[in-house]
């Protein structure tokens, strides 16, 4: 008997990895940003807590992922290749950029912010250029109503994380400033191109294409949390400019690109949480725990995080009441996941003893 539950283990625990979400990452990026939002509003423990617990599920999804890469590369590939979960792909990018930024606003930890920023513009080569190509040369695609959803929009979100990293690190580079800034600042610009593309094909395929409940999932936040991250990206630069005379020379560029997303971000919000009640309430589409929903917690966390910036970028401090009451809207939805998370890992452990 206890030879049988070893084996179920072991096939349950073998087909964990090989059909691991790429996208599972979001969860240290939901973390880590609220993390930084508790530090910025002067939120003591809390901001330790979370930036730890995000650290900590880092390092068991790359684990996770360096042991699929080994074993099971075949369903990484066809992961890459597939519309629907290879944009899942980038949240190793972002994930991984949100934790420097973490790291440094909270523990002042500028080597690991920098191996980290390093890592992240590595990751970000190889996942932009390996996934934008298989789709491109992919023979066999799917209709625009199947292919396409919020998730593709973290491209933007992992470009615009190198982004703020490199803003935030370029006080601790003193030879190489200058070209610190003017990578973050292309970096920042790329993203914003990367929005505007993606986010017309994904608002035409909301209203002109149907669209059933079980298609309406949580990533479609991130039609906000990118906007949000583009802000934060511009609010930062802002903040930076007197380190770069290029820079306060685009100030009034700057600042009105970046209140017009942030405004385009705010936009989003009462429109996700009508869909969000039509979807639950009217159309009573369970709700039940899915990773996807770390793609609805980050982009709230992330709202906080840059409307805190962009009210001290440009000087609007009654900006702060909103970032209050978005924190506690992100607190809420990270609880809510991960009480959901260690449900479902409870009951996928009592699953061997139970079968």
């Amino acid at each position: 008997m206890a030879l049988n539950v070893e084996v179920l283990w072991q096939r349950r625990l073998a087909a964990g990895v090989a059909n691991l979400l790429p996208a599972y990452f979001a969860l240290v990026m939901a973390t880590e940003i609220i993390a930084i939002a508790s530090r910025l509003l002067g939120i003591p423990i809390l901001d330790g807590f979370l930036l730890w617990v995000g650290v900590a599920v880092y390092v068991i999804l790359w684990g996770l992922t360096l042991l699929r890469l080994l074993r099971y590369f075949p369903n990484v590939l066809a992961d890459l290749k597939n519309h629907a979960r290879g944009p899942g792909f980038f949240t190793l990018v972002a994930s991984t950029c949100v934790l420097g930024s973490a790291l440094l606003v909270i523990v002042s930890a500028v080597t690991a912010a920098k191996v980290l920023w390093f890592l992240g513009i590595g990751l970000w080569v190889v996942v932009m250029y390996a996934f934008f190509t298989a789709v491109v040369i992919r023979e066999e695609k799917p209709s625009l109503e199947m292919g396409i959803n919020g998730a593709w929009l973290i491209a933007t979100v992992a470009t615009q994380s190198i982004a703020v990293l490199g803003a935030f690190l370029s006080p601790h580079f003193d030879q190489q400033r200058v070209l610190l800034l003017f990578f973050a600042l292309c970096m920042y610009l790329l993203g914003c191109m990367l929005y505007l593309s993606i986010i017309t094909l994904i608002f035409y395929r909301v209203t002109f294409a149907p669209l059933t409940t079980a298609e309406l999932t949580p990533p479609y936040w991130i039609n906000m949390g990118a906007v949000a991250i583009t802000t934060l990206a511009g609010s930062t630069l802002i903040l930076h400019a007197g380190q770069w005379p290029l820079l306060h020379e685009l100030l009034p560029f700057l600042k009105g690109f970046t209140l017009f997303f942030w405004s385009f971000g705010s936009w989003w919000i009462p429109l996700l949480f009508i869909l969000g009640i039509w979807r639950h309430l009217v159309k009573r589409y369970p709700l039940t725990y899915d990773p996807q929903y770390w793609g609805m917690v980050f982009p709230l966390g992330m709202y906080t995080v840059c409307t805190i910036r962009l009210s001290q970028a440009l000087a609007l401090p009654f900006l702060l009441t909103v970032a209050r009451g978005f924190l506690l809207l992100a607190l809420a939805a990270w609880l809510a996941a991960f009480i959901g998370l260690l449900r479902t890992l409870v009951q996928y452990a009592r699953g061997p003893a139970s079968s």
